[in-house]
């Protein structure tokens, strides 16, 4: 399907028509980067039509737009995000939620601009491209397998960066909302563990980009699993012991960075790049101390907690973001491993570097933490043995304990920590305790 006369006939008036409404919906969305900031203009990069907006029914405009705002590092770009807006003359009642606004001028004037992952037509109708591989504009289709026809979609509302659709409870599609040229790790590494053999992870079926940016990845829906985090928060609601499921969750963590070593290039840093890495971790606290002043007594003894850590890490590609919201049970008890794209945050090639495996394995040690903090009264000893569990079971299923070098995990988990202080502090204040509690132990000697 090509572009269609409008999307190439008048594109520099279709932003300026749509920029009163972006300036007041944009900004409101979850998984909108820049809060706090003003917007100060647009830049469109790419605009496809993927429904007719000239039609009878519904328009479906696909916009790959830059938002500029103050603030922003000389020399980098603006970030780019990925709108799917639907376009009627009336919008029905039910579709009342999903409206953006009114066009006033321009190419659509008159119509009404909503969000168009909400309306099952137009979502539909993206699952129909996805099992058609080819190219619409821009915009390039892939698959890897025969998907089948006609399975009726719905919007989840959890997620924060980015939104997902599930269709028919048979696959769920990802789409990432703020988006970087290169390839995403959410469809990487998957592809190559996928490659690989290994079942931890569901194999993506399909995807979608524009230029050298993902833009979304279709993969099974494991609808009869259950996240890690809550199954943990009712094993400490009922009393009942986690360390068995710990230690396969070890198992689990050990078999996918297996995996990923195997398909992806490893290597062995440097002293050097070790003390890089402890510098670059000394640099983030003497930031967060000055953003959070009650890390300040603290600081001296978590300065050497990074001194300590040197020698020649082994580093490959890692999950980058682990944690229990991170995994799922399935009803056989085994782990599945999900949502590889890292820290949305961070750079694209930072998030794509090799790292320590340890990095993942300090950020489930901090997640069980984190679980323990929430019941009432704190339940350090629940923590304590779900995180020797973990690493039992990692050691058994890598031959090696994350334990072995004490001193990089520590580095590593302090680091994290540091990195909550900071987030609770500016938006759950009544959470800072529980990494406060984490970095009064680090720092001990």
């Amino acid at each position: 399907m090509p572009e269609t006369a409008s999307t190439t006939r008048a594109p520099d008036a279709l932003l300026p028509s749509l920029a009163p409404l972006l300036h007041e919906w944009l900004p409101r969305q979850r998984w909108f980067a820049g809060k706090g900031r003003r917007v100060t203009g647009f830049t469109l990069d790419a605009a496809t039509e993927l429904l007719p907006l000239d039609g009878t029914g519904p328009g479906l405009l696909h916009l790959l737009v830059r938002v500029e705002q103050p603030g922003r590092p000389a020399g980098t770009p603006a970030d780019c995000y990925q709108l799917l807006l639907g376009v009627r003359t009336q919008l029905p009642p039910r579709l009342g939620p999903a409206l953006i606004g009114r066009i006033r001028q321009g190419p659509l004037a008159g119509r009404a601009v909503y969000e168009g992952l909400r309306d099952p037509r137009l979502a539909g109708l993206l699952y129909e491209r996805l099992r058609t591989p080819g190219r619409t504009g821009p915009l390039r289709f892939h698959a890897t397998t025969a998907l089948p026809p006609a399975l009726a979609p719905r919007m989840l509302d959890a997620e924060q960066s980015n939104s997902s659709l599930v269709f028919g409870d048979s696959f769920i599609l990802k789409i990432f909302r703020r988006v970087s040229p290169g390839a995403n790790p959410d469809l990487e590494l998957p592809l190559a563990l996928s490659r690989a053999g290994c079942a931890r992870v569901p194999a993506p079926v399909a995807w979608f980009e524009s230029g050298a940016s993902t833009l979304g990845v279709l993969q099974p829906y494991l609808r009869d699993s259950r996240d890690g985090w809550r199954l943990a928060l009712d094993s400490l609601a009922d009393g009942r012991d986690f360390t068995v499921e710990a230690r396969d969750l070890g198992r689990a963590t050990a078999e996918v960075h297996l995996a990923l070593a195997e398909a992806l290039p490893t290597r062995r840093l440097a002293r050097a790049e070790t003390e890089q890495l402890a510098a670059a971790m000394d640099r983030r606290l003497h930031a967060a101390a000055q953003a959070v002043p009650a890390l300040l007594p603290y600081v001296p003894g978590l300065r050497a907690v990074f001194a300590a850590a040197s020698g020649g890490a082994a580093v490959q590609r890692i999950h980058g973001d682990l944690h229990l919201g991170q995994t799922l049970r399935g009803s056989d008890g085994g782990w599945a491993v999900i949502d590889f794209e890292g820290e949305p945050a961070k750079p694209l090639d930072e998030r794509r570097s090799p790292q320590p495996t340890v990095r993942d394995v300090a950020g489930m040690l901090r997640s069980f933490d984190y679980a323990a903090r929430t019941h009432r009264p704190w339940n350090a000893d629940w923590a304590s043995r779900c995180r020797a569990a973990y690493c039992t079971g990692y050691a058994e299923a890598s031959g090696i304990d994350p334990r072995a070098d004490p001193a990089l995990l520590r580095a590593y988990e302090t680091d994290k920590a540091v990195y909550e202080v900071v987030y609770e502090a500016r938006h759950r204040p009544d959470w800072l305790p529980v990494p406060m509690s984490a970095i009064e132990r680090l720092a001990a000697p």
